[in-house]
């Protein structure tokens, strides 16, 4: 095992776990344990991952801590503080909702259980960044608990999405997608009528589509210390994000950018309600009025994030500093140049429509400026590096036939 005072417990089997995996054998050449529901391709074959352990039952309330419990005392042998990350947002929440009784195993950085509730409900964040000045789309609520006819004079194109999306995938229903796009009154009240009909008692966020292609899309990174002050904040405009229906909104190319305005602004936001941790913002530019529109705020790093790590600020790094070392850090506005993928180069020469961000990804890859997480050197696994190529090939497709 590792000779630091610590052993990372990452849970989650996903992509972005695969990252923070990656970030801590980087960092510090340790293999991190994995708690999952289930095996995942990204990390099931990986051999930077020390142990995989999977417990079916870990999306159940009742059963977290006890599964919890188990993995500390199995790892807990060794005199070494246990440090406990989450890579989706059910995850995140099971956390801070079981708080207490983890804190006596596992040392964390997250937020107070008010703070998470206003954040990921989104009709709680908006109401925040209203407070606080910061600009999101024009938006309307429906609630699914009335299920009264929506009423409202409204402009079409318009965007649907649960202000819960835990609850909202936790009722399933036959064409379910994480955002709709309807074009006209029809198309409104058909997403409304099946997501009432699927169980959902939530609100439904109704907002105004703000033109432009992916590019128009930009994310935000930001570790708040266990203290509450700002350590990394960072910029980036998305190339390219999944277009298929369950995945839209997971960006698969971006490049980083430098705007201290934004970077500023959403650090102050953070540092004002009281937020500790990463945080990774999703934001439309809308060139209507000229500003960056927030869209939501995911309570942990993105899938995405890994650029950080990229670039010299390693992820894994901000967690191990500030948790168990306790280390105060000045605040980096992180200002580099570089391109983040986890598609082939081929998918950007071909689906990339602004001709100016085509010809500087061009220039980033000739320049060596960029990188895929996924194919991290030191994870020599065969299965694992055949499964990446298959998937390579596969995302070719799912981009020629598929268009949000």
């Amino acid at each position: 095992m590792n000779n630091q005072p610590f052993i990372p417990i990452i849970i989650g089997t996903d992509i972005n776990a695969y990252n923070m995996a990656i970030s801590f054998h980087e960092e510090y050449n340790i293999k991190p344990i994995l708690v999952g529901k289930e095996e995942m391709s990204f990390t099931k074959w990986s051999n930077i991952i020390e142990h995989t352990e999977i417990h079916s039952n870990l999306w159940d309330k009742s059963a977290f801590v006890t599964v919890l419990t188990q993995v500390a005392e199995k790892y807990n042998t060794l005199g070494k503080q246990l440090l406990l990350i989450g890579t989706n947002d059910f995850y995140v929440r099971l956390i801070i909702e079981h708080a207490d009784a983890l804190k006596k195993m596992y040392v964390f950085n997250y937020m107070s259980e008010e703070l998470m509730n206003n954040l990921l409900v989104k009709s709680n964040f908006y109401k925040l960044c209203e407070e606080h000045g910061i600009d999101t789309p024009k938006t309307y609520y429906y609630s699914c608990l009335k299920k009264e006819a929506f009423t409202e004079e409204v402009l079409f194109p318009l965007i649907i999405k649960p202000s819960n999306g835990v609850q909202y995938y936790k009722n399933k229903f036959e064409g379910q997608q994480k955002v709709y796009r309807v074009e006209n009154r029809e198309e409104l009240n058909t997403v409304i009528n099946q997501v009432n009909a699927s169980g959902y008692e939530e609100d439904l966020i109704i907002q105004d589509y703000i033109p432009g292609d992916d590019t128009y899309m930009w994310d935000s990174v930001i570790y708040i210390s266990s203290n509450g002050k700002a350590q990394l904040s960072t910029f980036a405009q998305v190339v390219l994000q999944e277009h298929t229906v369950t995945a839209i909104g997971n960006y698969t190319a971006l490049i980083t950018r430098y705007n201290e305005e934004i970077m500023n602004k959403l650090q102050y936001f953070l540092e004002a309600v009281g937020y500790v941790g990463f945080a990774n913002f999703d934001l439309k530019y809308d060139e209507r009025d000229g500003k960056f529109k927030v869209f939501e705020v995911n309570i942990r790093q993105g899938r995405s994030s890994y650029y950080t790590t990229a670039l010299g600020h390693n992820m894994a790094r901000y967690f191990v500093d500030d948790v168990i070392y306790k280390k105060e850090k000045p605040l980096t506005l992180l200002n580099e140049h570089y391109l983040f993928t986890v598609v082939p180069k081929i998918v950007l020469r071909k689906f990339v429509e602004n001709k100016e961000i085509k010809q500087e990804v061009e220039q980033l890859l000739r320049e060596g400026k960029w990188g895929n997480p996924l194919f991290y050197k030191k994870d020599t696994h065969l299965t694992r590096k055949l499964f990446l190529i298959a998937r390579q090939f596969n995302y070719y497709k799912k981009y020629k036939n598929n268009n949000w």
